[in-house]
């Protein structure tokens, strides 16, 4: 089972950038206990981050047909990007949109998500280990309703 994570603009920036809402670790540290767990589930994980949206969408749809699911922290892109929504919709595999951050105790204009309707699943708040409990609970979906191409 394939699993690409996806890590929006400025989350490269994790460690130094506002501590206070995002925490001390990194994203290597975060990529790094992605795979890790990946490994113990029995599954590859597969990271990238991109301040880009065309980017970002460049590496959804040459995932297609080769990941089994998607992890994406969207950052702000979660309330902008009708084209990365579309790009999700064409990948056509099970999405969960994760954020360090509780965004509804944030500006009022991070509480919409242009994506929320086309994942399976968002997390948020939980700081950095959301991110595996996202991935745990991705693995859970796909191991109860496996893909049906073999990937």
């Amino acid at each position: 089972m394939n699993i690409l994570c996806l890590h929006g603009p400025n989350l490269n920036m994790l460690g130094q950038r506002q501590p206070e809402v995002y925490g001390t670790t990194t994203l290597l540290e975060i990529d790094d206990g992605l795979i890790e767990l990946g490994q113990s589930l029995g599954v590859q994980v597969r990271c990238a981050q991109s301040n880009h949206e065309g980017e970002l969408i460049d590496w959804i749809q040459q995932a297609r047909g080769r990941v089994d699911g998607l992890l994406i922290n969207p950052a702000g892109y979660t309330h902008t990007s009708v084209a990365l929504r579309d790009a999700i919709i064409a990948l056509d595999v099970p999405t969960i949109e994760v954020h360090i951050s509780n965004v509804y105790k944030r500006e009022p204009f991070r509480h919409k998500s242009l994506l929320a309707d086309v994942c399976v699943g968002r997390l948020m708040g939980f700081g950095a280990s959301g991110y595996k409990l996202a991935l745990q609970g991705l693995v859970g979906l796909l191991q109860a309703d496996p893909p049906r191409t073999p990937t």
